[in-house]
């Protein structure tokens, strides 16, 4: 029987010929992740355990960033927690503030993930690397402290869906759009703990910021992980991006999956995804009248450069609507920089926008964005649950950078075609 694509990572990572879904495996790992919310724990969890040092001070990333610059005291201490454990174990890939990002736009980035990898990381969203061909997924801050002491982690391998993706997507048409519309399909259970590969003459037109976002939001659709095949437009950006060598795995021929889609992304449009769930997808077409009081333009799903260019250009020449709010936060130091280098970010602040350093901030109503009572927000994160960005009456409508731009414009949800 052949195996998938993550299939056959996990089998070589755990040092066997091949495994099968279901199987139990131990596996070695390539890097394990955590942030300034979940290492505390796992901190504190490592120091019950016999080893006191990390497994490979080279092979453990620490990116504080959702509650930093500090917000509160509380959070300076959990910052700070971090900072120790990363002096103390010599972690050579700590971003303190000044050179950090949002982990899953950072690590890319920095070269830190490439192909063939296996990653763990103490955030959900750290299925985000499987758009450069590596198997990574989330875990919770007790296996982050094995994996940090240890260098393994366990594993139930995953079953597979297939996404054959085909066709040329339109003009407006992103990798955020693409994801709405595979989980407004199957539903936020609907991958169940399976791995999402995608395949398919398609993904010639996806970008690479397209690729990670698609993957970052597998976990919306209950997903292990996601994962795209490594082409030459991969190959390209670990050139670019990473010094490390990297290993292509392909799906065997005669693999199994439990089930197989097939969608032709000519025919998507612009898709919502409404509160309270990922799955509660509208076209823009079926949105209505629909007012709103903030837009975020952001987060590890959309805060790369190309998310910002396709903002900008929209809010170029035009006024944000007056009484809304619209906060643009760049990923990273880096994507920052080249916002102002390309005048972006200039054109936000003329727009009426306000734009922060990198941080996951009003994604998890953390600040930088919080909504009062029955307040409603366009954003371009990754979750719409109740009460995820504030009051527990306010709204959260998931939904492009370009839909969420043209929206700060006309306040309410619109079309980019309407602001052209």
């Amino acid at each position: 029987m052949g195996m998938t694509m993550t299939q056959k990572i996990l089998a070589a990572h755990a040092g066997l010929p091949e495994v099968t879904a279901g199987q139990l495996i131990e596996a070695d790992l390539d890097l394990v992740l955590g942030n300034d919310i979940t290492s505390p724990v796992a901190i504190h969890e490592m120091d019950k355990f016999n080893t006191k040092t990390v497994f490979n001070k080279d092979k453990i990333a620490l990116v504080p960033d959702h509650f930093v610059p500090n917000k509160d005291i509380k959070s300076a201490e959990h910052c700070k927690c971090v900072r120790e454990f990363a002096k103390k174990n010599d972690i050579t890939n700590y971003f303190e503030v000044g050179e950090m990002g949002i982990e899953h736009a950072l690590l890319p980035e920095r070269g830190l993930t490439v192909a063939g990898d296996v990653i763990i990381g103490a955030d959900s969203h750290t299925c985000t690397y499987g758009a450069l061909g590596a198997f990574s997924t989330g875990v919770g801050s007790t296996d982050m402290a094995a994996g940090m002491a240890t260098g393994k982690a366990w594993f139930k391998v995953p079953s597979a869906i297939k996404f054959i993706l085909t066709g040329k997507p339109a003009k407006w048409i992103s990798g955020k759009d693409i994801i709405l519309h595979i989980i407004g399909m199957i539903g936020v259970d609907g991958a169940l703990y399976k791995s999402m590969e995608f395949v398919g003459d398609g993904i010639q037109y996806l970008t690479m910021d397209d690729r990670l976002t698609i993957s970052n939001m597998a976990i919306e659709a209950g997903g292990k992980n996601g994962i795209f095949p490594v082409d030459e437009l991969t190959k390209a950006y670990l050139a670019e991006h990473s010094t490390r060598e990297y290993k292509v795995y392909e799906a065997d021929e005669d693999a199994v999956y439990d089930e197989t889609y097939t969608i032709d992304l000519s025919t998507l449009k612009p898709t919502v995804s409404f509160p309270h769930l990922p799955e509660n997808t509208h076209t823009i077409d079926d949105v209505g009248h629909i007012e709103i009081d903030q837009v975020v333009i952001g987060s590890c799903t959309n805060g790369r450069l190309e998310d910002m260019r396709i903002a900008a250009g929209i809010l170029e020449g035009k006024h944000i609507k007056k009484g809304l709010r619209c906060i643009v936060i760049p990923a990273t130091q880096k994507i920052y920089m080249e916002c102002i280098e390309k005048g972006y970010i200039q054109t936000f602040i003329k727009a009426g926008a306000v734009v922060s350093t990198p941080t996951c901030g009003p994604c998890l109503g953390g600040y930088m964005g919080i909504l009062a009572e029955n307040e409603r927000c366009v954003s371009t994160t990754n979750r719409n649950f109740v009460g995820r960005m504030g009051h527990i009456t306010s709204e959260i409508y998931l939904a492009s950078p370009a839909v969420a731009a043209a929206s700060a414009i006309t306040g309410m949800i619109s079309s980019p075609e309407e602001v052209q």
